[in-house]
């Protein structure tokens, strides 16, 4: 397996209990992801966050359209950052953005190392 090949998640066996809200149907096609380097990348930026003491908890969420991964303060509550992948707009204004917690679009581009550069600035006290 290369490092760009996207990372393949198996569906979980079929179980008696369904969704209420699943109708029965499955979602056929495929979904949008992070390959490796890509998780690497955010990765690299999660870990140094924890450290720091600023982030807690992730989420990844990947569908049709996105994929998604989440930054949490507390596991509890909303996210703190977005970092999307929408590969509609990947011709456009870029595949990456941030997105802050009030839906505010920080960073959007082509390259993701350049958009993560955004939640590496600290804050500064302007005079």
């Amino acid at each position: 397996m290369s490092d760009i090949e996207p990372i393949q998640f198996t569906p979980r066996a079929s179980s008696s209990r369904q969704r209420p809200d699943a109708g029965g149907t499955r979602e056929t096609g495929t979904i949008t992801a992070f390959n490796r380097q890509e998780l690497s990348a955010i990765l690299a930026v999660y870990g140094r966050k924890v450290a720091a003491g600023e982030w807690r908890d992730y989420a990844l969420d990947m569908t049709r359209d996105k994929a998604i991964f989440s930054v949490f303060r507390r596991a509890t509550e909303f996210p703190l950052y977005r970092i999307e992948k929408n590969l509609k707009l990947a011709r456009k204004q870029g595949a990456y953005s941030i997105v802050s917690a009030t839906g505010l679009i920080l960073k959007r581009g082509h390259d993701l190392a350049r958009v993560l550069t955004v939640l590496d600035k600290g804050m500064r006290v302007v005079p």
